[in-house]
């Protein structure tokens, strides 16, 4: 009985490292040829042959990308600038509306809540039309306001907070509200503390959503202002060497992100589940 159950985990094992190794091949294949020259790129994608060690190590893409190249890091720094103040008005919006969704009561909460979830499941192509639209009357396509400001008020980071708002006791805030505490005073000095995975699961999540967007900066920025996501699909179609390399940096700021908050990101994610 115990061999059988040797040879059944056995098996297992093998099958989840052929299917963890066919997930990692192509970030691999990535960084392999990130190091190696142009000429050897193409002859590698010509001849088919996806080889992982390079025949000749060089760093010259890099230094094309970072050094010969200012598209890339205009392009970087424009993901920067769309980015970090979508994920920071993002975890503010959604933490006060998460509050006032899971521990005030008012009219018709439940309806707007719903509200919420259908906006959540509809996808980015049906919501641009009437973004595009607003930010046209408003005078704000071309500006970096047309992406920050949507994303900012995101339905999908109010909806994953107020899960974790409504796990807190409210006799936590009844008692706080007879001791003569406000509702910010609550906020920040009870509920807010005891969301920590929460907060560090959304600025992750939101993170990576924001800085792959394609979609919005294509049809709201001009060419300029664009993210490095929109530069990527632009690099591939004339220098492959150096698509390689810049996609082996965009990956990078993601890949931090997650070592940096992994043990809150998956705190978060096993609590959502439990909900």
């Amino acid at each position: 009985m115990k061999e059988k159950n040797k040879i059944v985990t056995f098996v297992e094992y093998t099958v989840l490292i052929i299917f963890a190794l066919g997930a990692l091949f192509p970030v691999l294949y990535m960084i392999s040829n990130s190091f190696m020259g142009e000429e050897e790129v193409k002859a590698s994608l010509q001849n088919l042959k996806f080889h992982i060690i390079p025949d000749c190590f060089t760093m010259i893409q890099y230094y094309s990308v970072l050094l010969r190249k200012p598209d890339f890091l205009l392009k970087f720094w424009n993901s920067i600038i769309l980015t970090v103040p979508s994920v920071i008005g993002q975890i503010i919006v959604s933490t006060f509306g998460a509050y006032a969704f899971a521990k005030i009561k008012f009219k018709f909460k439940q309806q707007i809540f719903f509200m919420f979830i259908l906006l959540m499941i509809m996808p980015y192509q049906v919501t641009l039309v009437p973004i595009y639209i607003i930010m046209k009357k408003f005078n704000m396509v071309g500006s970096y306001a047309s992406i920050i400001l949507p994303a900012i008020f995101s339905t999908f980071g109010v909806f994953l907070m107020t899960q974790f708002v409504k796990s807190i006791p409210d006799e936590q805030c009844e008692a706080a509200k007879v001791d003569g505490a406000s509702h910010l005073q609550i906020l920040f000095r009870i509920i807010i503390p005891q969301c920590k995975a929460a907060v560090v699961s959304l600025a992750i999540l939101s993170f990576v959503d924001n800085w792959n967007m394609i979609e919005q900066p294509l049809i709201l920025l001009e060419n300029g202002k664009q993210p490095l996501s929109t530069f990527l699909s632009q690099i591939n179609n004339t220098e492959l060497g150096l698509a390689f390399a810049c996609g082996v940096m965009f990956m990078l700021p993601s890949i931090l992100m997650f070592l940096k908050g992994e043990e809150e990101l998956l705190q978060g994610i096993q609590h959502f589940d439990m909900k």
